[in-house]
């Protein structure tokens, strides 16, 4: 995951196909969060916007791939946002292209590690692929044909390479944020990547109930606490550099953080019902109210960057991961309920009032605080407020089931674990002193980067 990107505009051929859906989209949005139809109705619109920046159906075209700036984690973040659209409203218009896509991308070892991202991949981008596949098959979401890598198998696939990549030689533990060492970021290690991983773990260990993801889960919730890159009062801050044994950590909060130890916390509860889970799922729910502007009242919006117009392409996206997360929250931790529909409820409201933009005045804004369009197109944004309203239909939708409870999906629990294509902690290849020396340099440069857009942040 990259934090230097570029705004971007849709592709012509994306804006002629929404142009050519008819008069329904030539007005705002209306959304009335109580009404199923008004929600599908909405969520509709705002999918066929965000689906007009995807080319990788098009001839020549690499399925699973979205245009420059966007980084290829996102496009997997796309499709678990289209497997909710889907499982929510029963429409199935991207469904061929959503099994495309993560087929294609899934690599030789059904891990999502394709050869042509490793200049990129990140063990955060990977993890969000993997969490796509891990909704298909939450959600049974339609199998691949046989013979074609499953749901399940890839997500476990993904956990196979990523467990050996727990690096106990800095900070005691965690991930890093980068897989190879010739990355940016190699030496940093980030709550997001160790965060994907228990997301991740705890929903194997709830689908499966395998006592190795539970563990595992156990693992990474307890170190994110120890390094403190949670606080005492469960706030979550973005990482550090292990050069210095993860000290002074990065202070900067953002709400995907958030978003994804709650779920996993919630999914260990459920399948636990250990009190300390359920108090870790309360605790993080009353903390990331800081995500949650007081006029109006319960709207989400990123903290770190839109009150000072710093947000990047990136970050655009990331109140769409909290939403949606925090929808499937509620499913798994009933308690929690009131509290997060209330605040689903009045950012969804809030984030529909900024689709008045664009040709067919249905685009939408980032800042839903604003209630209104803020003049700002992007992919990101769009997805974010596709995934906070079509969150409002969690109410009228099944549990994700299980292997044990109405699940279809074949797992493989030794996915991604051939010898031959093992993937040790950091890289395939020995790595040299160079190599060190380099990621070292860029680690320095990025945190100096990062300090200066970013970080005065916010420590209330």
């Amino acid at each position: 995951m990259r934090v230097f990107h570029y705004a971007s505009q849709p592709s012509w051929m994306g804006l002629l196909a929404a142009a050519l859906l008819g008069t329904s989209t030539v007005q705002a949005i209306e959304l009335d969060v109580e009404d199923g139809d008004s929600i599908r109705k909405a969520a509709k619109l705002v999918a066929t916007n965000m689906m007009s920046y995807y080319t990788g159906m098009n001839p020549g075209d690499n399925p699973g791939n979205l245009p420059d700036p966007y980084y290829w984690w996102e496009a997997g973040a796309m499709f678990n946002s289209l497997i909710d659209y889907w499982f929510y409203t029963g429409d199935d218009t991207w469904n061929d292209i959503t099994i495309q896509g993560l087929l294609w991308q899934a690599g030789e070892n059904k891990a999502f590690m394709p050869a042509n991202q490793s200049k990129t991949e990140g063990n955060d981008d990977q993890v969000f692929w993997a969490f796509a596949a891990m909704t298909a098959a939450e959600r049974n979401f339609p199998n691949p044909p046989e013979g074609q890598p499953q749901w399940l198998e890839m997500a476990q696939a993904v956990f196979n390479t990523q467990a050996p990549r727990w690096d106990t030689s800095s900070c005691g533990g965690g991930l890093r944020w980068q897989i190879f060492t010739w990355n940016n970021g190699y030496n940093y290690k980030n709550t997001i990547s160790t965060g994907g991983f228990f997301n991740l773990a705890s929903r194997l260990a709830k689908y499966t109930n395998n006592q190795t993801y539970q563990d595992w889960a156990e693992k990474a919730w307890d170190w994110t606490a120890e390094v403190g890159f949670m606080t005492p009062e469960y706030r979550f801050l973005d990482g550090a550099s292990d050069l210095t044994e993860c000290k002074p950590i990065n202070q900067i909060e953002w709400t995907y953080n958030a978003g994804v130890y709650l779920l996993g916390a919630a999914n260990m509860y459920n399948l636990t019902e250990e009190p300390k889970w359920k108090e870790r799922t309360e605790k993080i729910i009353n903390a990331s109210s800081v995500f949650f502007s007081h006029d109006p009242p319960n709207v989400m919006y990123e903290r770190a960057c839109e009150t000072v117009n710093t947000c990047m392409v990136d970050q655009r996206s990331f109140k769409g991961y909290l939403s949606r997360w925090m929808a499937q929250t509620a499913q798994m931790a009933p308690f929690a309920y009131d509290t997060i529909m209330k605040r689903l409820k009045a950012s969804a409201q809030a984030a529909a009032k900024t689709c008045t933009g664009g040709i067919n005045k249905n685009v939408c804004g980032l800042k839903w605080t604003e209630q209104k369009w803020d003049k700002t197109k992007d992919f990101g944004q769009q997805m974010a407020a596709l995934e906070v309203i079509q969150a409002n239909l969690i109410t009228r939708v099944a549990a994700p089931v299980t292997k044990d409870d109405g699940g279809t999906s074949k797992g493989n629990p030794n996915a991604g674990t051939k010898p031959e294509k093992k993937i040790p902690p950091g890289l395939d290849y020995d790595i040299t002193s160079g190599d060190r020396a380099g990621a070292g340099i860029l680690t320095v440069l990025f945190m100096i980067g990062l300090g200066g857009s970013t970080g005065w942040l916010i420590w209330e």
